[in-house]
């Protein structure tokens, strides 16, 4: 098989497997977290402020607080995050680009040895290796050696806002969820709006990663409930300052 074979296979409009595909998968996990945070987070602070009191200005004012400081904070964390590791990758492509000019059959038979490894006869391991060496030397090394695509380094900018937006959409359903309906009801409908986004986001992680969704479903379900309770409980101790 040929480095051709190998581009058809790839780039068949069927195949699951595409390039770049596992990477937005990836990025949409990760949205579904910070959303899920979001909502988690958020709805403990909104519902135990007003286990505390009935100011609306109040639980708005906690929430807002809340949404702001989160989304900052889940920025800076993937910002920080994703810097490091680009920087380590950045470190591994000049060290391989360096090897590559100082040893190049050196690395030619590292690269033939990779593919002997994973399954091709030595004669079409050295083949693949020749002409993916020919077309783009660091790309074919960096990409079989160390698992980086040097056109691909995530953008740490992109993942700050990318985790900031995610946080602040699901921050915003308890909310607007416990602002809207009068004092004696934004409690329950609070609780509901919230189970209910996070059976949504726990259905919709499940079927990203191809797996069961009623086990995913109960453990966001639970535990937004046992948080929410928690907070609302609390609130009402210190509101009644019993605390």
């Amino acid at each position: 098989m040929t480095v051709a074979d190998f581009d058809q296979v790839s780039a068949h409009p069927g195949e699951p497997h595409r390039g770049g595909l596992a990477e937005r998968l990836n990025w949409l996990r990760a949205g579904v977290l910070g959303a899920n945070d979001g909502i988690v987070s958020t709805a403990g602070l909104v519902v135990g402020v007003a286990g505390a009191t009935t100011s609306g200005t109040a639980i708005l004012t906690a929430g807002v607080a809340g949404l702001s400081a989160g989304a900052v904070s889940m920025a800076l964390g993937e910002y920080v995050s994703v810097s490091s590791q680009r920087d380590t990758e950045r470190s591994l492509l000049a060290k391989e680009e360096a090897e590559l000019a100082e040893a190049p059959a050196d690395e030619l038979a590292e690269l033939t040895a990779i593919y002997v490894a994973k399954g091709l006869r030595p004669e079409t391991a050295e083949l693949v290796a020749a002409e993916l060496t020919e077309r783009d030397p660091l790309m074919a090394h960096a990409e079989a050696e160390l698992g980086i695509r040097p056109d691909e380094l995530t953008n740490p900018w992109h993942a700050a806002g990318a985790s900031a937006l995610a946080f602040t959409v699901g921050a915003l359903l308890p909310l607007i969820a416990i602002l809207i309906p009068g004092p004696g009801i934004r409690v329950p409908i609070t609780f509901a709006v919230v189970l209910l986004a996070l059976a949504g986001t726990g259905a919709l992680s499940a079927r990203l990663g191809e797996s069961r969704p009623a086990p995913a479903v109960a453990r966001l379900v639970v535990g937004g409930a046992l948080a929410m309770a928690v907070t609302y409980a609390l609130g009402q101790l210190v509101g009644s300052g019993a605390l």
